[in-house]
């Protein structure tokens, strides 16, 4: 690589050597990569909702062959879903996006449980994460089953959603991934949950908090 200084073309390659034939010192300015958190192992068990999240992408083709890829959150507590969205392409900023759109001006979860996928070590998701205050929990490679409660739930979209419907445009597969979404969280019971649905669980603890609330306030 050539440098231009004041009408001279200087390579850098022949500085690097200058300055090591005289035994000098060459800084090199190193771009260092900020993660949040690095995680090794399963993350503790939430106690409550919006504690801890699990975020992945599952791939999938509309009917003309065209690839699209789909988001997927889960949260670890209630095993609710607060967004499945199907886009043809995805980025770290994309994501950070639709997490805000979920969120609103709510407090974003403590952590959220993800791999290595090239989106989620983003600087612009590492940049959202910082704002908001959650740090990014990264499993080990090649260990999907520390992230085991998306790993459950994306299985369940594959079988009974993807492998059912074709869809022909990205508005339609949209369209049909919020409605099973939706059914998943108000009529799927779960036998974790005390075969509850998820937002049968999440009204019911919250009616026993109002009541401890009273109690030990009385």
């Amino acid at each position: 690589m050539l440098l231009r200084r004041e009408g001279w073309l200087v390579n850098r390659k022949r500085v690097r050597r200058l300055y090591r034939l005289d035994g000098l010192q060459l800084r090199m300015r190193v771009r260092r990569r900020k993660h949040m958190a690095l995680h090794r192992g399963p993350a503790p068990m939430p106690n409550g909702p919006r504690e801890r999240w699990s975020m992945d992408f599952v791939h999938d083709t509309l009917a003309d062959g065209r690839p699209f890829r789909i988001l997927t959150v889960v949260d670890n507590w209630s095993r609710s879903s607060p967004v499945v969205e199907a886009r043809g392409r995805m980025s770290g900023e994309i994501v950070g996006q639709l997490l805000d759109r979920v969120l609103g001006e709510a407090t974003g979860p403590r952590s959220i449980t993800v791999d290595h996928g090239t989106e989620f070590q983003s600087r612009a998701l590492e940049d959202w994460a910082y704002r908001r205050g959650v740090q990014l929990d990264f499993i080990r490679p090649g260990k999907p089953v520390e992230n085991a409660f998306i790993e459950s739930f994306n299985g369940r979209l594959r079988d009974e959603c993807l492998n059912v419907h074709q869809f022909a445009s990205l508005a339609d597969a949209q369209a049909v991934l919020e409605a099973w979404r939706l059914d998943y969280n108000t009529r799927r019971p779960h036998s974790s949950l005390g075969h509850l649905t998820p937002s049968e669980f999440v009204r019911q603890r919250q009616e026993e908090w109002i009541v401890e609330e009273v109690v030990c306030s009385a």
